[in-house]
């Protein structure tokens, strides 16, 4: 008897040590706000374009769609991520527009706000909730 309660608490504790121990990022979310915004020109901000799962072993699939002035996007592709020091998230994805490395605005665990540019004065916004 007490052995079996022994195993049986050695495999809780198991459980909810690797459970526990997963990125916060782990899951799926959705793409709430997507902006891009370029010195001298209006905004361009898209809601609700689509989801992205972020898988623990540092891959990921997206499922968004959205409009832009007239040019419809799919971006299904899939991607690999990694988590820098809760500042920079890097994402590749091949012919992506959201393959780079983001800077990390806001880290919430249902919530997560990022930025990053293109190195020619256009700043994207990506917002995310769970």
């Amino acid at each position: 008897m007490i052995l079996k309660f022994t195993k049986i608490t050695t495999l809780v504790v198991v459980i909810t040590l690797v459970t526990s121990c997963s990125h916060r990022m782990v899951g799926t979310w959705n793409v709430s706000r997507f902006e891009t915004s370029k010195l001298g020109d209006q905004s361009i901000s898209l809601n609700n374009v689509g989801t992205m799962e972020f898988k623990g072993n540092g891959e990921g699939e997206k499922k968004l769609n959205y409009s832009v002035l007239g040019i419809q996007r799919n971006d299904e592709l899939p991607f690999k991520w990694k988590w820098n020091d809760d500042k920079y998230i890097s994402i590749e994805s091949q012919g992506s527009e959201f393959s780079k490395t983001w800077i990390i605005i806001e880290n919430k665990r249902k919530f997560q706000k990022w930025k990053s540019t293109d190195g020619t004065n256009t700043v994207q916004v990506l917002e995310l909730k769970k």
